[in-house]
């Protein structure tokens, strides 16, 4: 017989370390056959123990390679010109990719068949390999990094008494049998290299901005600090019903927390871009990857419907208390609003989905009343002018506790309005009803 190395057929004259990366090589393309006491130019050297060898080998590959490929690999033993062989057969695998369990999911772990050679496959490659063997789902594909920490999730799981351990992991579809991580795994690692990008700016656009910041780390700690970050910056106004005081946060907590659940819950994760929050002085803006699923429109999510994009990540939020059945938030963050003059706004786009929560606090908010009826803000100005006879700028300062430029601009629109008229001009001007 004549031994010829090709695209299928691999010689070693002895054991070495690097067989292993043949047999990942023919595990993930075609399949092959390794013989081991053949040297490169064909010639027959033999093993002294067969059976040893086949022991030795065997060892490397189920210590060496992930997931477990022994199932694919068969032995055999042949005597040639009275010398042992031994000959490795390799069949293509069903768990695609292979790797070194010592360089993870990278090319210097993962290698593919190239003519006479195992060579490192591309990240591109890889990809393809996980999509093709675990499905288009993101959250069950396996997760390219491995060396996973779970120091916060371990923290949030402890405040529910649930235990966090591999029995529960693999209930979450956190991790498979055989110890392969997926990217559900990921995002609620430490690990996760999804992040969100929060920024807070001066006005109304983005022309200022006060503070930038980026959250990174576990799901669980992203949502945590983001939550602070807002909470922070949800100041409480105080308001009269004659005698009795009545506060009001820009924005109702509920609406906030259901909010960021949902930019974290329903994003669509296989994309890199971060998730979006900018805070500005009407308003906070949440944008997250990833519009609609297929066949769902923006009514029926109004409605309360949902087609959750990762229901493995749901459910885990679920187990945790964080979210309630499914669809209900939408409908939490609109009945916060039940009471306010300003609404909620929903956007979505084939990439994006947006929701608008309008500060409350803020007069002359475009979102909200319908046309020609006074904003909140306005109602305000209204009745100092029916207690008091009249209203001037610095008044509309104190009484709203905004800047000038902005007191004159509620007044402008009111007079546009034809809800005051202007009496007077320069500093003694005042505004009375009409």
């Amino acid at each position: 017989m004549r031994f010829v190395e090709s695209e299928v057929v691999e010689l070693k004259a002895e054991i070495v370390g690097d067989i292993c990366k043949e047999v990942i090589a023919f595990a993930n393309t075609k399949g092959g056959t390794l013989y081991i006491g053949v040297s490169n130019d064909g010639s027959i050297v033999g093993v002294e123990n067969a059976d040893k060898a086949t022991l030795q080998i065997n060892n490397m590959i189920r210590d060496s390679i992930k997931p477990d490929v022994t199932m694919f690999v068969h032995y055999d033993t042949q005597r040639i010109a009275d010398k042992d062989i031994v000959v490795v057969t390799i069949q293509k695998g069903t768990d695609r990719p292979y790797y070194l369990s010592s360089k993870g999911l990278k090319p210097s772990g993962v290698y593919v068949r190239n003519g006479t050679s195992a060579d490192p496959a591309s990240d591109t490659v890889i990809r393809k390999m996980i999509k093709e063997t675990d499905g288009d789902s993101f959250e069950s594909m396996r997760a390219l990094e491995q060396s996973l920490s779970f120091e916060a999730a371990k923290k949030q799981f402890k405040k529910q008494n649930i235990p966090f351990d591999s029995a529960k992991m693999q209930s979450l579809g956190m991790i498979s049998t055989d110890g392969i991580y997926s990217n559900v795994a990921l995002l609620l690692s430490d690990q996760c290299a999804s992040t969100i990008k929060a920024a807070v700016f001066a006005g109304d656009d983005k022309g200022t901005f006060q503070d930038r910041r980026e959250f990174g780390g576990s799901l669980f700690q992203q949502m945590e600090e983001l939550y602070r970050y807002l909470d922070m910056r949800n100041q409480t106004k105080a308001t009269f019903d004659g005698l009795y005081r009545i506060d009001t946060r820009d924005y109702p907590e509920e609406a906030l927390r259901e909010a960021l659940l949902n930019s974290l819950v329903h994003r669509d994760y296989s994309f890199s871009a971060s998730t979006l929050v900018s805070v500005y002085h009407d308003r906070i803006e949440f944008v997250s990857v990833g519009g609609l699923p297929t066949g769902i429109e923006l009514d029926d999510i109004m409605l309360g419907l949902s087609v959750c994009r990762n229901p493995k990540l749901a459910a885990v939020f679920y187990r945790l208390q964080l979210i309630e059945a499914y669809g209900t938030g939408m409908p939490k963050i609109m009945k916060a609003y039940a009471e306010s003059d300003v609404k909620p706004k929903i956007e979505v786009s084939s990439n994006a989905f947006k929701i608008t929560l309008p500060n409350r606090n803020v007069a002359g908010n475009k979102a909200g009343a319908p046309a020609g009826e006074p904003k909140s803000g306005e109602k305000l100005i209204l009745d100092f002018i029916g207690s008091n006879g009249y209203i001037v700028r610095s008044d509309v300062d104190q009484l709203l506790d905004v800047s000038q430029s902005t007191a004159n601009r509620i007044l402008k629109h009111m007079v546009a309005e034809g809800l005051i008229y202007q009496d007077g001009n320069g500093r003694k001007t005042k505004y009375r009803r009409k």
